[in-house]
């Protein structure tokens, strides 16, 4: 075999390698390809094997599984007049290959500014309590709002987690003192409460007592037998002046 059919040779196989590395093309499960085929869009293939024409088509690899993002801390301000800064993460995977391609530029990029506007506009409605104590529903909310707006681009947002909620270290000590004053608040009615149960039952048991007079000498008794218990006192005990008058009556 003469050197020129050998370079023949060597040059096809060569331009057959490269044909078929360009057309053939492996996905895996979690990946789907938005083929366009002269610069028009032609459909979405995938998982697995597929060939694509060399020049003529092109392709999108896009990854279908949930996609974790951390959006950056935002500078907020509540509804009361309080600044915070806040970061939240969010869980979004792509639903429609077609849509994420040629609906966005950057899905990925678009979906994470939409998320902080989202986070500042609606904290930005709430005060700082409802910040730190009712989370699980502002992350309703947000999750909420960017599953809508980013349906059209065909993405799902299943998950939305705030953070953190830094607030300044003077508002931390105003915070403390608040709920420090609501501890003692709540003590006080406590208290008041005891108290006033207190005197209802003095008065229900003074009641009782003045309506019957074999209660008043029980009582009297008992509370003579409480001060006889204890013998390091000197313990007059009151007689009535009746009882008096009834035996210089007999004399």
């Amino acid at each position: 075999m003469s050197p020129d059919l050998l370079g023949v040779y060597f040059v096809l196989a060569v331009f057959l390698i490269v044909f078929l590395s360009a057309a053939i093309k492996i996905l895996r499960e979690y990946e789907r390809a938005v083929v366009f085929t002269l610069g028009r869009f032609t459909g979405v293939r995938g998982p697995g094997l597929i060939i694509l024409i060399p020049y003529i088509q092109q392709m999108v690899r896009v990854d279908m599984r949930t996609l974790v993002h951390d959006v950056p801390t935002q500078d907020v301000i509540s509804q009361d007049n309080v600044s915070v800064r806040v970061n939240a993460v969010i869980y979004y995977r792509v639903i429609d290959a077609n849509r994420a391609i040629n609906k966005v530029e950057n899905y990925i990029e678009a979906t994470s500014q939409l998320a902080q506007t989202t986070l500042r506009s609606v904290l930005g409605k709430h005060e700082l309590d409802d910040m730190l104590s009712e989370r699980d529903k502002l992350n309703s909310d947000i999750q909420t709002i960017l599953d809508t707006q980013t349906d059209a681009w065909g993405i799902k947002v299943a998950n939305v987690e705030i953070k953190h909620v830094d607030i300044d270290e003077s508002m931390v000590r105003a915070i403390a003192k608040q709920a420090e004053a609501e501890r003692e608040r709540r003590a006080k009615i406590i208290n008041a409460e005891g108290e006033l149960q207190a005197a209802e039952k003095l008065l229900q048991a003074a009641q009782i007592i003045s309506q019957q007079g074999e209660a008043v000498q029980l009582r009297y008794l008992a509370t003579l037998q409480e001060i006889a218990n204890n013998r390091t006192n000197t313990v007059v005990f009151p007689f009535p002046l009746e009882r008096l008058g009834g035996l210089f009556e007999q004399k």
